[in-house]
C-alpha cells in the first residue's frame, strides 16, 4: 500500500512538472528595422506585440537593425525567427504583399486601409505565404513625397540631369528615375537621407513620418521643398519563418496589426502637419493628370518585368476604382 501510494505521488510530481515545462514560453528572435535604431519608433510600436506574444506562450526577444540589408540577411540565413522590414524589401520574399509600394497604385490613405482590412483576413492567408515565408503583420508608413534641395526643380521635366537618392534593392525606383532621366545616385535605407542632406544627391524620395527623424530638413532648407504629390504608399512588413511559431501565431499577429492602423495613420497625419508650409511645392492641377500617367507607364512595364504581382495590381485598382469610379485609369484593363 505504501508503494502504491509513493508510486501515485511520484506520478502525480511527474504530471504536474510536466504541465509546467509544457507552459514555458518558447522563446524566438524578433530582427526589427529601424532607422533610429532600439529607441526609435519602429521598435517601440513592436515592444507591444512582444508583450502580447508572451500571454501566446512566446518569448520574443527583440534586437533593432539600422542596416535593413543585414536585417534580411540575417532573416534569410534564419539566425533571425521573424523580422520587420519595409515593403520594398519584403518584396524579396512575397511579391504579393511587395507589390503595396507600387508606383501610384494605391493613391490614399483610405484605399491603403481598405487593401490592409483586404490582406489581415483569413480568408487572404494563401497570398501571404511564399517560399515558406509567412508575411505576419503589415503597418502603414504613409505615402512617399520627393524632396529637393532647389524648389526651381518643380517639374518631373526638370528632373532630367538631377542626382536622386534611390534605394539599390527598389527595382521600381530605379525605373523611375530612369524614365524622367534623372542620374541615380545608389543608397541604402542608411544612407538616403545624408547624401540628400550633405548635398551628395539633388533630391530624394521618403514618407513623411522620416523627416523630422532623419533631419531631412538640412537637405531641404531655405532653397528647397517637397513635391505635394504622393507616388507610393509606404509600409512595413513583418515576416516570420512560420516553422518556428505555433500554426495560429501568423494569424494573430495580423489581426493584432489591424488595431494599429488608426495609430500609424495619426502618426502620419502629425509628421504632416509638422512640415513647414513654405516647404510645399504644388505641382498644379493640370499636371496631376499626366504625373499619374506616367507612373501607371511605369507600373505597368514593372508588372511586364515580374516584379509586381499581377494580383496585387487588379486588388489595388479595383479599390482606386470603387473610390474614384470616373477615373479614366479606370477603362484599362491592362492591370
Amino acid at each position: 500500500m505504501k508503494l502504491f501510494a509513493f508510486k501515485a505521488i511520484v506520478l502525480v510530481w511527474a504530471m504536474l512538472l510536466s504541465s509546467i515545462a509544457l507552459s514555458d514560453p518558447i522563446t524566438r528572435l524578433f530582427c526589427v528595422f529601424d532607422p533610429v535604431g532600439h529607441k526609435g519608433p519602429l521598435f517601440n510600436l513592436m515592444k507591444e506585440a512582444q508583450v502580447i506574444a508572451l500571454d501566446w506562450g512566446i518569448q520574443l526577444n527583440m534586437t533593432a537593425y539600422t542596416d535593413e540589408g543585414v536585417a534580411e540577411s540575417d532573416f534569410r540565413a534564419r539566425q533571425c525567427d521573424a523580422v520587420l522590414v519595409t515593403g520594398t524589401r519584403a518584396r524579396n520574399f512575397n511579391k504579393f504583399t511587395g507589390s503595396i509600394e507600387a508606383m501610384g497604385a494605391i493613391p490614399t490613405l483610405e484605399s491603403m486601409r481598405l487593401v490592409l482590412n483586404t490582406l489581415m483576413q483569413p480568408k487572404a492567408y494563401p497570398l501571404l505565404v511564399e517560399n515558406g515565408i509567412e508575411v505576419a503583420g503589415i503597418y502603414p508608413a504613409g505615402a512617399i513625397y520627393l524632396l529637393t534641395r532647389d524648389k526651381a526643380i518643380n517639374h518631373v521635366s526638370k528632373m532630367q540631369g538631377q542626382r536622386v537618392a534611390t534605394l539599390e534593392n527598389d527595382a521600381a525606383s530605379l525605373a523611375m528615375v530612369r524614365y524622367v532621366g534623372g542620374s541615380v545616385i545608389h543608397a541604402s535605407t542608411a544612407s538616403f537621407a545624408g547624401l540628400f542632406n550633405n548635398g551628395t544627391a539633388d533630391i530624394a524620395y521618403a514618407p513623411l513620418v522620416a523627416f523630422e527623424p532623419l533631419e531631412m530638413e538640412k537637405g531641404v532648407k531655405e532653397n528647397g521643398g517637397i513635391f505635394n504629390y504622393p507616388i507610393a504608399q509606404m509600409n512595413f512588413q513583418m515576416l516570420i519563418h512560420p516553422d518556428r511559431f505555433p500554426p495560429s501565431f501568423g494569424q494573430k499577429a495580423r489581426e493584432l496589426a489591424i488595431p494599429k492602423f488608426d495609430m500609424a495613420f495619426d502618426i502620419v497625419n502629425t509628421a504632416h502637419q509638422r512640415i513647414k508650409k513654405e516647404y510645399w511645392i504644388e505641382p498644379g492641377e493640370e499636371n496631376r493628370a499626366s504625373y499619374d500617367a506616367m507612373l501607371k507607364e511605369v507600373r505597368l512595364s514593372l508588372l511586364e518585368e515580374g516584379v509586381y504581382h499581377p494580383k496585387a495590381l487588379k486588388l489595388f485598382k479595383r479599390i482606386r476604382c470603387k473610390q474614384d469610379p470616373d477615373n479614366p485609369d479606370c477603362s484599362d484593363r491592362r492591370e
